[in-house]
């Protein structure tokens, strides 16, 4: 297995286990040994979930709390002006959350990378309006993160 796609393997299980901290009432320390223990790489309700890089895992979804205060004003800053983060529905919100730490504090992976791993995610639980939604906040957020991986040099 590729480490792109362990990635992305971890990516899936951050957004899950965010999920199940945020309905579940875990802490980071609880979920992170849940998932490790009983469903990265297994097989769960007949479902195989994707292995994934435990390393990768571990940082983004402790970064995530960690930076939680940075990470939700600055998403809370792209959404609509009367629609906070806290109304968005909670896997989207998880999905959010992640994109927005690998943007800020995750520099080692391309910027368009990052959206594009949680679009797929997305994808992954949803087939409306939740996709482009997380698209187009990433994509402003990576904009205002990292400009300079934006920036065409004149021809």
């Amino acid at each position: 297995m590729s480490r792109a796609e362990m990635r992305r393997g971890a990516r899936l299980s951050v957004v899950q286990a965010l999920y199940e901290m945020e309905v579940g009432g875990r802490g980071v320390v609880e979920a992170m040994a849940e998932f490790e223990a009983f469903w990265i790489g297994k097989e769960v309700e007949e479902i195989e979930l994707p292995r994934a890089e435990l390393a990768f895992f571990r940082d983004v979804l402790g970064g995530v709390v960690r930076e939680q205060r940075v990470v939700d004003r600055t998403v809370d800053d792209l959404l609509a002006k009367n629609w906070p983060l806290k109304r968005v529905e909670a896997v989207v919100r998880a999905i959010l959350r992640a994109g927005a730490y690998e943007l800020a504090f995750r520099k080692d992976v391309p910027a368009r990378a990052v959206i594009s791993e949680y679009v797929a995610v997305a994808r992954a639980f949803y087939d409306g309006e939740e996709i482009g939604m997380v698209n187009a906040v990433l994509d402003r957020m990576a904009r205002d993160f990292r400009a300079d991986e934006f920036d065409v040099p004149a021809a």
